[in-house]
């Protein structure tokens, strides 16, 4: 191909053409064949040739693959969460930080994926916006407890400030999976979503107050609620007949197994107060106590001060039967330190908003100083008590350190009789006793 424009300094022709026979480029003159030019970086004023900006070093990189599906997975949670835009930014810019720092950068699929999750979770705390590490869980399908490890070590490295979410602030978008309106049950199963979040919230409260919330992971507590809740509104037949594996298939939800532990616990105090009723004249069972369960609510504190002092009574009543019937002074101050520590609950005033239980800092009588040595298992005494005093676990004993054996040490006589097993034995240590005596007696 000529090159139009182009004299040869040799015999001035313009007859100068491309010789790409070789991996560079040359300007040849056909007429003499010198070489006109030697490759097109020489070819430029400053000594190079016009390179396009995209073929340069200096172009942004593209987004690794990995962090653009990230960034559409946490967009495509948001999406089912239906929260607003801004929570969907802010969602995607902890994303983006979270991906590029070193704990993150180089780990697995499933992980990554996790922390997408972990993500809008931490976005949607900070933004006020109610929901559960157990919706996100069940949206990635992961492990609860890897979702826990992996929200934890992104709000260290983030170094952010996440707010603490109450079980009361969730309920009402937790009581939205339950499918059990009108449109998707018969009538006699159908419940309203805001009557039924109404009483759950109230249960949720009354748990709160006498320490089963305490420790535990709110959505088996949640669940154990609404499903009482269901069952207390319209307290038929049908409906009492109902297990909470039907309750969930029909709901259309994933059973939790702490869930049935938690009713448990629920119905046990729900009985405890069902007793202090006055008009109620047959006996509260945990068969027959959801039919109560609006009565009770109407008027928990009430019943909560009653079922204190009426626990205290009792305790008083077996101290003085106990102290007629000529105990030992070992037992009667155990009956005293039982009794001053029944009096203690019932100082306790129940929690109103169920946002913050005894024992957390503040200066509520309940809690037991560290300098006191409390009873053991003074849980099980109590009417109400934290769940960690009820069961409580064993501790280890710490073992003294063992010394060095060296065969000379004198065994004494209470150990020699742990060695002796057969009464031959023991007529044989007894003979061999008193010639011992008799020799000494000799000598002296």
């Amino acid at each position: 191909m000529s090159r139009s424009g182009l004299i040869c300094p040799g015999c001035g022709s313009s007859n100068i053409v491309d010789d790409d026979l070789y991996c560079q480029a040359q300007l040849v003159c056909v007429d003499c064949g010198s070489v006109v030019s030697e490759g097109v970086l020489a070819n430029e004023p400053v000594g190079g040739s016009e390179v396009s900006y995209s073929r340069t070093t200096a172009v942004t990189k593209k987004p690794c693959v990995n962090l653009i599906k990230g960034l559409q997975r946490v967009k495509a949670i948001c999406r089912i969460l239906r929260v607003h835009s801004e929570i969907e930014d802010l969602s995607q810019t902890y994303y983006n930080k979270a991906y590029q720092h070193e704990s993150f950068i180089k780990v697995t699929l499933q992980k990554k994926e996790v922390l997408g999750g972990c993500c809008v979770l931490v976005s949607c705390r900070l933004l006020n916006w109610p929901i559960t590490m157990g919706t996100i869980s069940c949206l990635l399908d992961a492990d609860p407890m890897v979702v826990g490890v992996v929200y934890q070590e992104m709000v260290k490295i983030l170094n952010i400030e996440a707010p603490i979410v109450n079980v009361t602030d969730v309920m009402e978008a937790h009581g939205q999976e339950y499918k059990i309106s009108s449109l998707h049950v018969p009538a006699e199963l159908a419940e309203d979503s805001k009557d039924l979040t109404k009483r759950a919230v109230a249960l949720v409260e009354l748990a709160a107050d006498t320490w089963i919330v305490t420790g535990r992971q709110p959505v088996p507590i949640m669940m154990a609620a609404i499903y009482l809740a269901w069952q207390s509104l319209k307290p038929n037949k049908h409906r009492m007949k109902f297990s909470l594996d039907r309750f969930c298939q029909v709901a259309k939800v994933k059973k939790h197994k702490p869930a049935l532990k938690r009713i448990a616990e629920m119905k046990e105090v729900l009985c405890k107060l069902g007793k202090e009723i006055p008009w109620v004249s047959e006996e509260v069972t945990p068969d027959n106590v959801v039919q109560q369960v609006e009565d009770i609510l109407k008027h928990r504190y009430a019943l909560l001060r009653r079922a204190l002092r009426t626990h205290e009574d009792a305790l008083l009543a077996e101290c003085q039967d106990s102290l007629t019937e000529e105990t030992s002074p070992s037992q009667t101050s155990e009956l005293v330190e039982q009794n001053s520590n029944a009096s203690s609950v019932e100082q306790c005033e129940p929690n109103t908003d169920g946002t913050q239980q005894p024992g957390d800092g503040n200066d509520n009588p309940c809690t037991v100083p560290e300098s006191q040595d409390p009873a053991p298992n003074w849980g099980k005494r109590v009417l109400f008590a934290p769940p960690c005093v009820i069961h409580a676990k064993r501790r280890r004993v710490q073992q003294p350190e063992l010394q060095d054996v060296t065969g000379d040490e004198e065994i004494s006589d209470s150990e020699i009789d742990s060695y002796i097993r057969t009464p031959q034995e023991a007529r044989d240590f007894s003979l061999a006793q008193k010639i011992l005596s008799i020799s000494e007696s000799e000598k002296s």
